[in-house]
């Protein structure tokens, strides 16, 4: 069978995984899941009993949780390296490298900023620390990360791959949650400006606002949530 991605909205950092399956252009399906209820529902369990986004119903009809998890998945199986690189080759390490900061210290400085977002009860005081705090985090990941690029088009070389993937689904963050201008990071502002108009980037985007686009042809269509649950279900 194909394998079924299951992605989140809104803003879910799953859509990066969304256009690395189009670059890799192997068939594949969706299953769009409503992040602030669907998720939350004890039945989603099955699937991953942390309650989160992405899930990857791999071909064999297993879920599979995590992202970096779901990313060797897909890698493991680039024949064509199309969003990867020879595993032994310097290209491999960087992207890995890129791939592993971008998962852990980049995308948990922005933790902060979703708890005080979600808290159910007011407590100003507290959400504000948490705020500022995170606010201060995220800036100087991006401090790092910035320093980190070298200059090429994409993360690693000429071409999109699973590191860029991991990236644009967290990068629109910054704006998300009013952090600061991307223009304060030149490197990062061109490459994110490159991610907006690829063809496979928009295509993900558009679904995850509920439209349905034309993509390159590897999407077999959507499948819904409480089907993927019943049939793949733990």
């Amino acid at each position: 069978m194909e394998p079924i991605l299951l992605y989140g909205f809104p803003e879910g950092s799953s859509m990066g995984l969304v256009a690395a399956l189009e670059w890799q252009g192997e068939p594949y399906r969706l299953c769009r899941v409503d992040m602030l209820g669907e998720m939350r529902d004890p039945s989603y369990a099955r699937l991953n009993a942390r309650h989160e986004t992405p899930v990857l119903i791999t071909s064999d009809g297993s879920p599979l949780t995590e992202t970096m998890a779901i990313a060797a998945w897909l890698e493991a199986r680039d024949r064509r390296r199309r969003i990867s690189f020879d595993p032994l080759s310097p290209e491999a390490d960087r992207m890995h490298q890129l791939m592993g900061y971008v998962n852990s210290g980049f995308t948990g400085a922005f933790a902060p900023l979703w708890t005080a977002l979600e808290m159910e009860t007011g407590e100003p005081a507290y959400q504000e620390a948490l705020r500022r705090f995170g606010r201060e985090w995220v800036i100087e990941r991006h401090d790092k990360l910035e320093a980190m690029l070298d200059g090429t088009t994409y993360l690693v070389g000429e071409r999109p791959t699973l590191a860029d993937a991991l990236l644009i689904g967290v990068a629109r963050w910054l704006d998300f949650h009013q952090v600061a201008d991307a223009q304060t990071w030149p490197r990062l502002a061109a490459w994110r400006e490159r991610m907006d108009a690829d063809p496979a980037v928009r295509f993900a985007k558009a679904l995850e606002s509920g439209e349905r686009p034309s993509g390159s042809g590897a999407c077999k269509g959507h499948v819904a949530l409480d089907e993927v649950i019943r049939e793949h279900g733990r």
